[in-house]
């Protein structure tokens, strides 16, 4: 068969799979016994609207991942691993997001449909990868929602201590509910104008950073002092000086895992899919531009601020293992780069600017998390009422629920809520991983069924280079990390809290997955029976 042929053959059967033709009703035959033997029948689509602005979508992006993590919690990163250790890890994770993205964006703009993750991994992989993989990403963003809120207490305990944290969870719960209950466009409008403050921020702070470096500050110049004493790299946990390179090693693997808690959201582009203005065109173009923008926004920022920090600064680890206190604004990179410098005027703008980015990642939160408790009901994983709309298209009952998790913040006005938040906070940071480790299984098996049918990528609206190698490559190493990430329950010796808090949320994925398998025993989705018609035939006609 020649080129013009494989493109004749091609069309033939795209304008076959969206026709009344025999080979359609043998696919819809097909889409039929997949779903009984899927063990759950798909409720109604979705009534989500299409108004996401491509700026939107583009900010939502940025917003989505530029927040705590990179603004507060890296500065366990460049105590335990050094400024060059948690350089290159932020830059190796980075890799792996580029994995994903590009997966994501193949299989997201040919299927631009709601709740994409849990519906890509039940149509395309195994209906119990799409059950376990949806709830424990929906569980990582609802518990994610209530540190963010009480984030935003203690940013404001910055100012006055003695105001108490639950008067403000309480205030932006009911904030963020009624963001979340507007329009789509509200939200998308609201997070790209607190995503903008954010940019705004990150460059303002290299800025200062490359001055503050140069001799502005009362240190005077400081070049790349920093890196030489106390050193690029630090050893951790690991005491014994003829292990050094080991401790070494250990110290940059430990913060992988805080490096993807930072670039998780990335991947908010396949969840706003539903819901973007002409998605064949704004995906794409969202996954090109933004991903750099990200990756360089976050491999700067690590640079600049290990030049200008010290990772031996005490208020490095301040607050580290105190729960959720983690997130204590005085502990963030930002603050204490402003404090040795002596600009002590700076350290309250920054914190100004530090509760817009906790808010704007808490408004993303419970969007997210409603989203993909949308695409679980609409699978048949989630109770039905879930799928139900406003006749602005918003999911009311899926946005109640993933705010009623926010309520969790109040744990922490109790000594006891600090043991929930770290296992909280370790759910969500290893669910991304595992996200991401389905997401790469899901591009794979996307391009199974599309050479099954014999369907040229080069139709696809966004063609990614490098594939399939890059899913592959990113399948190992997210697999190798969540599989190694708990070693520190290990060293120096075994501790079984550790061990639990480590891998909690992979036990999770475990259970959902073994026992949705266990319950209603579902078929591997072979090639052919792949649904990869429902949601990209709404699209074509729009």
């Amino acid at each position: 068969m020649g080129p013009d042929d494989e493109v004749t053959s091609t069309h033939n059967h795209i304008e076959d799979s969206h026709s009344g033709s025999p080979r359609h009703s043998r696919q819809n035959e097909r889409d039929v016994d997949a779903e009984k033997h899927a063990g759950h029948e798909p409720n109604e689509l979705p009534d989500l609207k299409r108004r996401l602005k491509s700026r939107h979508l583009q900010m939502i992006a940025i917003g989505g991942t530029i927040g705590t993590g990179l603004f507060i919690g890296s500065e366990t990163a460049i105590a335990n691993a050094g400024p060059v250790g948690a350089l290159i890890a932020y830059i190796f994770v980075g890799s792996l997001v580029y994995s994903v993205m590009t997966a994501l964006g193949e299989v997201a703009t040919y299927l631009p449909i709601p709740g994409a993750f849990a519906s890509y991994a039940a149509r395309l992989v195994d209906p119990s990868l799409g059950f376990a993989m949806g709830w424990i990403y929906w569980f990582s963003w609802a518990s994610t929602f209530a540190l963010e809120l009480t984030a935003t207490g203690l940013i404001i305990q910055y100012w006055n201590e003695t105001i108490p944290i639950a008067i403000f969870i309480a205030i932006f719960w009911v904030l963020i509910i009624i963001l979340n209950m507007l329009p789509v466009s509200f939200f998308g409008e609201a997070e790209f104008w607190m995503s903008a403050i954010k940019v705004i921020t990150v460059i303002g702070f290299m800025i200062f950073a490359i001055c503050m470096n140069a001799g502005t500050g009362k240190e005077g110049y400081i070049g790349f002092r920093y890196w030489v004493h106390p050193g690029p790299f630090n050893a951790y946990l690991i005491e014994d000086e003829s292990k050094t390179a080991i401790a070494k090693f250990v110290g940059f693997w430990a913060v992988l895992i805080k490096a993807g808690f930072s670039y998780q959201g990335t991947e908010l582009v396949g969840i706003a899919a539903g819901e973007t203005e002409n998605p064949g065109k704004a995906i794409p173009s969202a996954i090109r531009k933004t991903f750099f923008r990200i990756v360089f926004f976050f491999i700067l920022t690590i640079f600049f601020i290990g030049i200008v920090v010290p990772s031996s600064d005490e208020r490095l680890t301040a607050s580290e293992g105190s729960g959720a206190s983690a997130n204590n604004a005085n502990s963030s990179p930002f603050v204490i780069a402003a404090k040795r410098a002596g600009v002590n005027v700076l350290s309250s703008i920054i914190n100004a600017v530090l509760l817009t980015v906790v808010l704007s990642a808490a408004n993303s939160n419970v969007y997210s998390g409603s989203r993909i408790l949308v695409g679980l009901a609409h699978e048949g994983f989630a109770p039905p009422f879930f799928v139900r709309t406003t006749k602005q298209g918003v999911p009311y009952w899926s946005v109640a629920f993933t705010s009623l998790f926010g309520l969790l913040g109040f744990l922490n006005v109790s000594n006891a809520g600090s043991t929930v938040f770290n296992w909280l906070l370790q759910i969500a940071g290893l669910a991304g991983f595992i996200t991401w480790s389905s997401l790469n299984i899901c591009h794979l098996a996307f391009m199974r069924a599309l050479n099954a049918r014999g369907i040229s990528r080069n139709i696809l609206p966004y063609k990614a280079t490098w594939q399939p190698y890059l899913s592959w490559y990113g399948l190992f190493f997210n697999i190798l990390i969540i599989i190694t990430q708990g070693f520190t329950a290990f060293i120096p010796r075994f501790s079984i809290t550790d061990f639990f808090i480590n891998y909690l949320s992979l036990i999770l994925f475990t259970v959902l997955y073994i026992g949705h398998k266990v319950v209603f025993r579902p078929m591997f989705v072979q090639p052919l029976e792949a649904d990869i018609d429902t949601g990209r035939h709404e699209f074509e006609n729009e």
